[in-house]
């Protein structure tokens, strides 16, 4: 799955791994791509800061974690491969991908390039500025295993095109489009790239040098083990220095005179004066977690556990896998014969083992071109266990006969 990582591979202390994940005591979790279960350190350091809240106070206790919450921008600098100065935290992804769409301009004739599969909130936005500037929006075609096409892609290139933005793991369809060639042929002609990495921080490694995107979006709560009600902004520092918010506050913006203010010269100019620091320092920690483990072997650990479900559901008669692409992410989405997904995720929740639904309306250019209903969405992570995914098909298997 990776496109360039530089971490150690070693053999995972599975065990170890799942004493630090309470959850799993309580759960087959197989919905890691909606929201993983947190280890013990990050939801440590959410109830440690919490509780220190209330014993101190809310300013106090932030002044007090100042250093460790200013971590949090190198953790993440070491996570991205990027300059703490160019990264901004958000309350989630969708804001962050939003302040970043949101400060571009755009103009008549401007085009717009993105994915067949794209996340339906990135779409709704681009159909709002189509309306409201007259840009077009055109769908980069797919290669004959379903990916994104970056010779297509290339073919496409003018001097209207404005933006190229695609999600690079899609919510569903078990597909990578291919993002460090989009980055290559996005630098070539000088057209700004805005790449949504939901589903991959956390699950592979990123470098966003070598990726060549100018905005990279993500959440904490997927496969980072994060808590809920985070997110994070990269910005290249060659981009930053000429873009200015869409909307800006006291933090983001001092003010230097009574009819004056200075943007901060950081990415930090996207963020504003309150913020969540407790869910910050899980962040932080969620990130520390996976840098120990290493992303590369998380990587491989969830290429082997999705391979295995893949697989089990395909021979399985009365199951459809709608996944796409020759090299898979750890999300398989699929239907049984005469079940409602919804049904099939009630039955499975009875049983202990967590899924999730995901309707047609989530990628709604994929949907309507492959006519997909909603679909069963599983999802592994390195923590779950061969045992796990052999219980979800044997309980699929009891669906499906």
């Amino acid at each position: 799955m990776s496109e360039n990582s530089c971490d150690a591979r070693k053999t995972l202390d599975i065990l170890r791994l799942r004493a630090d994940t309470p959850g799993a005591k309580n759960r087959n979790h197989l919905n890691n791509a909606g929201a993983s279960l947190m280890p013990s350190p990050v939801i440590d350091a959410v109830i440690g800061y919490l509780r220190r809240e209330g014993e101190i106070g809310g300013y106090e206790a932030a002044a007090e974690a100042s250093s460790s919450l200013e971590g949090t921008y190198d953790s993440l600098g070491t996570f991205l491969n990027c300059s703490r100065d160019e990264i901004a935290i958000a309350e989630n992804a969708t804001i962050a991908w939003q302040r970043a769409f949101y400060s571009l301009s755009f103009r008549p004739g401007d085009r717009i390039l993105t994915a067949s599969a794209e996340f339906a909130a990135n779409y709704i936005a681009f159909l709002q500025v189509a309306m409201r500037t007259g840009v077009s929006i055109e769908i980069i075609p797919n290669d004959s295993f379903g990916v994104l096409d970056p010779d297509a892609l290339s073919r496409m290139i003018d001097g209207r095109v404005r933006l190229i933005a695609v999600t690079w793991i899609p919510t569903n369809g078990g597909l990578i489009n291919p993002a460090a060639a989009i980055g290559r042929i996005a630098r070539d002609n000088g057209i700004l790239y805005l790449l949504d990495a939901c589903q991959a921080a956390g699950q592979t490694p990123i470098d966003v040098n070598a990726l060549g995107c100018d905005i990279l979006t993500a959440t904490g709560r997927k496969f980072l083990r994060a808590p809920r009600g985070t997110g994070f902004m990269y910005m290249r520092k060659s981009l930053l220095e000429k873009i200015e918010p869409a909307m800006i506050d006291l933090y983001g913006a001092p003010l230097t005179a009574p009819d004056r203010y200075e943007l901060r010269s950081d990415a930090r100019r996207f963020e504003t004066w309150e913020k969540n620091y407790s869910v910050r320092l899980g962040l932080r920690a969620a990130v520390d977690y996976a840098l120990d483990i290493g992303l590369e072997n998380i990587e491989e650990r969830c290429d082997h556990l999705s391979s295995r479900l893949r697989e089990g559901l395909r021979g399985l008669q009365a199951v459809s896998v709608h996944d796409l692409g020759a090299s898979l992410a750890s999300i398989i989405s699929f239907t049984v014969n005469g079940w409602d997904a919804h049904a099939v995720m009630a039955y499975l929740t009875e049983k202990g083992i967590n899924v999730s639904v995901s309707p047609p309306s989530s990628t709604p250019v994929d949907a309507y071109e492959r006519r997909l209903p909603a679909v069963v969405r599983a999802s592994p992570h390195y923590y779950n266990t061969e045992e796990e995914i052999d219980a979800f098909l044997e309980a699929i298997a009891g669906v499906a006969a």
